[in-house]
């Protein structure tokens, strides 16, 4: 776990990116904890949301399955020939 404080962040931000893959890093703002950066899979984890596309896919299929539409049939009337001039 590293601490940055908010000058730090600004200057060193790929650092504090590669740092937060294996761990969480704390900012802080006058010497006092003000924000916290994790890795995506990490807020994941912590939010309870799917973690892997398939896990995406199938809540979307779950999601899809609930819609119902009310799609009229198709014309089958003909349109006009185009005339180009």
């Amino acid at each position: 776990m590293q601490t940055f404080s908010s000058r730090e962040f600004n200057q060193r931000t790929s650092q504090a990116q590669k740092a937060a893959q294996t761990a969480p890093v704390f900012i802080t703002k006058r010497g006092k904890p003000d924000l916290v950066l994790i890795s995506h899979a990490e807020y994941l984890r912590l939010s309870g949301k799917p973690q892997s596309a398939l896990d995406v896919l199938k809540s979307i299929e779950a999601d899809a399955a609930d819609i119902d539409l009310d799609i009229p049939p198709r014309s089958t009337a003909q349109r006009p020939a185009v005339e180009f001039e």
